[in-house]
This record gives C-alpha cells, structure tokens and sequence, in this order.
C-alpha cells in the first residue's frame, strides 16, 4: 500500500505544473492560430487598399479609361486642324474656293444674279 500511495504521488508530483509553465503551453497553443488570424486580416485589408485605394485598380481604371478618351479627342482635334489647314491653304490660292465662301457665308452675287433668302426652317416642337 505505501508503494502504491507513492506511485501516485510520483504522478501527482508530475501533474502539477508551474504557472509559468502553463502559460507557455497555453501562449503556445493561442498565438498560432491568432497569428493567423492577424495575416488573414492583414492580407484583407492590403487587398481592399489595392483594390479601392488612392491608386487602386477602380483609380487606374477609371485613369486609363480618361487616358483613352483624351487620346480619342487629340487625335479628332489633330484631324479637324488638318482640315482646317487645307481649307486655309485652299481660301489663299484657289479662287473658286474664294468665290463659293463669299456666295455662302456673306450671300454675295455676280452681277445681274438674283438671290432669294428664303426663311429657316421651323423647329419642331417636342
């Protein structure tokens, strides 16, 4: 009977574990799985900031889609001054060209031509 009340005393000893030690299994077993928990977290927000921040993926989109627009509106400007360059060239050596913008824009006539304005037409209600 001593031999077996000093086998369990020998087991209780064993059991009994110091404060300092239980808070270094409990430290262990809690801070893996909340140091996930706060990488997950991190991670989540870094993708919200790349997505929807300042300069996220919504900013460079709508950024390249104005780039494109602009690009677009260049390049018709470049086309219209084009246009407008050759029409320029077109009024100081062509005097047909001359000639048909004075009887369009100031309603010139040669001599003994008649001209009838007739009135614009009515805009339609809506």
């Amino acid at each position: 009977m001593l031999d077996e009340q000093a086998q369990t005393g020998k087991h209780t000893a064993q059991k009994k574990t110091t404060l300092r030690e239980r808070i270094a299994a409990w430290t262990s077993r809690v801070w893996r799985p909340a140091g996930t928990a706060v990488a997950v977290v991190l991670a989540l927000l870094l993708t919200w900031h790349v997505i929807n921040g300042k300069n996220g993926l919504q900013a460079w989109h709508k950024k390249r889609a104005e780039d494109q627009q602009l690009r677009k509106d260049i390049q018709d400007l470049e086309q219209e001054n084009a246009r407008l360059k050759q029409r320029i060239e077109k009024l100081k050596s062509d005097p047909d060209a001359i000639e048909h913008e004075a009887r369009e824009k100031l309603h010139y006539a040669k001599p003994g031509e008649v001209i009838y304005a007739l009135p614009a037409a009515p805009a339609e209600a809506k």
